[in-house]
């Protein structure tokens, strides 16, 4: 596995879902407002919190986890 010092898993924040840096900020929601159209500049207004190497990673764990094979 890659290493993604940004994404942290915690079950006392939303439930352990992926978040950047132990913040309330779940990497779905990043993925979600990129998908949706957003710039990144519009998300890092958004979330002020967020630093561009914090989009960066979450791109690259969606990209991590869709490389898993699916036996069917």
């Amino acid at each position: 596995m890659l290493e993604f010092d940004r994404i942290t898993f915690d079950p006392a924040i939303m439930g352990g879902r992926a978040c950047i840096r132990g913040m309330r900020i779940p990497v779905s929601v990043i993925l979600g407002q990129i998908a949706h159209g957003a710039m990144p500049d519009e998300v890092l207004a958004d979330y002020p919190d967020l630093e561009p190497d914090d989009l960066r990673q979450a791109l690259l764990y969606a990209a991590w986890l869709t490389q898993e094979e699916i036996h069917l």
